[in-house]
């Protein structure tokens, strides 16, 4: 049975879930998609109710990482994080956790090792681009360092303000990216 933590950050409040040795969750509040992996009695929950209650394990650990990484800190994560989706979410998780702390990646480029892994000839970015909207554990596992191609800052499902202040806290210069005028994620 998956339970629930608050976590108020610089960005606002997170819910983190998580199963007693693994986190399967994190939304930042009023994302699209928001509690998506979550049973129905907790998304409910998530939204009206704040455990006061000192978290232990996991949710301990948890919160000792997001307040060493909203400090500036890049630190490994260490406890176990077990996102629910299919094989393709999977291995496009997978490709966000590889991307080094502070730097970004296309979802072209994403595309590319996807596609090279599995020994196919091409991927197409979109369905990367949808795999990655719909990642249930938000900074953790690192979405906010995918952007387009051309530069865009488009597809950040907790908006593209927190999208712009998590490059920031990890020191990506945000200055050689631009918002895009409509997009997917605005």
């Amino acid at each position: 049975m998956e339970k629930l933590m608050i976590y108020n950050s610089p960005i606002g409040r997170l819910t983190l879930s998580g199963d007693g040795t693994s986190i399967t969750g994190l939304w930042i509040e009023g994302q699209k998609y928001f509690g998506r992996t979550l049973e129905i009695q907790n998304r409910e929950k998530s939204c009206t109710v704040l455990d006061d209650d000192v978290p232990s394990g996991v949710f301990c650990e948890a919160r000792e990482w997001l307040n060493d990484y909203f400090k500036g800190e890049q630190k490994e994560i260490p406890f176990s994080l077990m996102p629910k989706g299919s094989a393709f979410q999977q291995s496009v998780w997978g490709i966000l956790r590889e991307i080094p702390y502070g730097e970004t990646i296309t979802y072209g480029a994403i595309a590319k090792i996807l596609s090279d892994r599995q020994g196919k000839p091409s991927m197409s970015a979109q369905a990367v681009g949808g795999a990655v909207a719909r990642n249930p554990i938000s900074i953790m596992i690192p979405c906010h360092r995918v952007v387009g191609t051309n530069g865009s800052l488009t597809g950040y499902a907790g908006g593209i303000e927190r999208k712009i202040r998590l490059l920031t806290l990890e020191r990506v210069d945000a200055e050689r990216f631009f918002i895009p005028k409509k997009g997917t994620a605005l």
